[in-house]
């Protein structure tokens, strides 16, 4: 390894680049807007004049963002913010610089600029023979990028599960706004005990010099882990006699915070603990699962924030939160939902231990890796025209529970895609036979796939590609000429009538040939 100097190996052309301002974006056109934003693409153009083909791969850095983005096709700059960076090809390649970039720390200065702090940076080149070891560079970009894919993966694993336990949701109970299946939507003071929490006298040092007891704070509500996080904070015995608790099973909502948007975060407790004023807490009761109680209010977030008062200080008092109307169907309904929810929530909890460890091992290999301390022998070099981060985040896809039974077609199809057709249809009759009254979904038969391989085979990384979506669509098609599938129109309710919506549906035939 040989250290450079960042002026050395990096620079700045953004001015090569014409900027176009974020009013000027387009939804769709031939020509990606990259931009310093989080999204790997900000927009589009159809304007070839304000596109750079020259000086590619670029990297384009987030100047008040630090977001840093690898670009190897003809893009157009976005106006605020983004530096694009040309790597000296003669001495390294621009993916592994790019790598390089992402490992390090880059001091924060809020909304500053940030350019400054990178242009001090000294860069690692791996040489050979008084020469840049371009072959080394190359491995170490390839397997990063592999490692990057695979938790981009896992990542949309877990989106996936946390859309399809919002669709289940919406498939049971319907909008919980809305409410148009008529639930009872009595006020929350009906769902349960409502406390409001408080802090123990701090000028009392007896209330905290022990850890009797967790004391929970609006960070502990994280909004994505159905539980509360373990807390910072303990209270002593002392403390606990002067602070509000709640035993396992009571949710706690943040009903006081600096933004609307972190009002009506929510999450259960799984042990008895203490919370401070600014969480309001359901301890359910009876007639109300504590799963279903979380649900309702994932799902009702900006209902929620609606109830909160209007000043630079955001706050759902107690006497507010009791009256907020919720809907509350039978408890017995509410159970169904809980099973689901108890299963989905096993595979998340190993897709995110999964996620947990690949991103420790993303850590220890990009360290040792610039450090010149990884064996590189043994990693395959990358395939011409492999793009080892194509695996961005998608989308999140909305889908339902779908039973997918277990199948002799399922081992062949992990180990030759082209025996995966066979498995698909297999699925879709399942699906086909449980749809009843709902209509069909491709998104959810997809989301219920890939979550049914990762049940059966959770050490497979097995993602549909487009080729199977037209196996699909080959399947829809063939079941519309048997007669299986039929296409209905949706029915909405405008002025408490029912009546044909625009949406085409496809729905099963409740008997053959109908």
């Amino acid at each position: 390894m040989k250290s450079h100097r960042f002026s050395e190996v990096v620079t700045d052309v953004t001015a090569k680049f014409t900027k176009i301002k974020a009013s000027d974006y387009q939804g769709q056109g031939q020509y990606k807007i990259i931009d310093q934003g989080k999204g790997s693409v900000a927009g589009y153009t159809d304007d070839a004049s304000l596109v750079n083909r020259q000086l590619l791969p670029v990297v384009v850095f987030g100047d008040h963002t630090r977001t840093l983005k690898y670009v190897d096709e003809p893009i157009a700059l976005g106006a605020d913010g983004a530096k694009a960076l040309w790597v000296n090809p003669d001495l390294a390649s621009a993916r592994y610089v790019y790598y390089y970039l992402r490992s390090i720390q880059i001091k924060e200065a809020g909304y500053s600029r940030h350019f400054k702090f990178l242009k001090e940076v000294e860069i690692p080149i791996p040489f050979k023979d008084d020469a840049p070891d371009f072959d080394n560079q190359i491995r170490i970009a390839h397997l990063l990028g592999k490692v990057e894919g695979l938790i981009a993966q896992r990542k949309q694993h877990l989106q996936q599960l946390d859309d399809l336990l919002k669709s289940v949701f919406l498939e049971m109970f319907g909008d919980p706004v809305r409410n148009e299946k008529r639930w009872d939507k009595p006020e929350l003071k009906a769902f349960g005990k409502i406390s409001t929490g408080n802090t123990p006298p701090r000028n009392e040092p007896a209330n905290y010099d022990g850890d009797f007891i967790e004391w929970i704070k609006t960070d502990n509500i994280t909004g994505d882990a159905v539980f509360v996080t373990p807390a910072t904070e303990h209270l002593s015995e002392v403390g606990a006699k002067k602070a509000r608790t709640v035993t396992n099973g009571a949710l706690l909502v943040a009903c006081i915070a600096g933004s609307v948007e972190s009002i009506g975060r929510a999450s259960l407790t799984d042990r008895t603990v203490s919370f401070n004023q600014q969480i309001n807490a359901i301890q359910p009761d009876k007639d109300v699962n504590a799963l279903y109680l979380y649900g309702l209010f994932k799902l009702s977030g900006a209902y929620i924030q609606s109830h909160a008062t209007k000043g630079m200080k955001k706050i759902i008092t107690k006497g507010d939160f009791e009256k907020i109307s919720m809907i509350k169907p039978p408890v017995e309904i509410q159970n169904q939902f809980a099973v689901i929810v108890e299963k989905v929530e096993n595979i998340k909890s190993r897709y995110q231990q999964s996620l947990t460890d690949l991103e420790a091992l993303y850590g220890a290999l990009s360290q040792q890796a610039f450090k010149g301390e990884l064996d590189l022998s043994r990693v395959a070099a990358p395939i011409e025209g492999e793009n080892p981060v194509a695996a961005a985040v998608p989308a999140p896809i909305t889908t339902q529970v779908i039973e997918l039974p277990e199948t002799d077609l399922l081992l062949p199809a992990l180990q030759d895609r082209t025996q995966l057709v066979p498995l698909l249809r297999f699925w879709l009759e399942a699906y086909r036979t449980q749809l009843g009254s709902a209509a069909f979904s491709l998104e959810r038969f997809i989301a219920a796939a890939q979550t049914r391989l990762a049940e059966l085979h959770p050490d497979h990384d097995f993602t549909l590609s487009a080729s199977d979506y037209e196996a699909i669509k080959a399947w829809v098609f063939d079941e519309i000429k048997n007669r299986k599938l039929k296409q209905t129109r949706d029915i909405i309710c405008i002025n408490g009538r029912r009546q044909f919506g625009n949406q085409i549906l496809l729905r099963a035939r409740r008997y053959a040939q109908q």
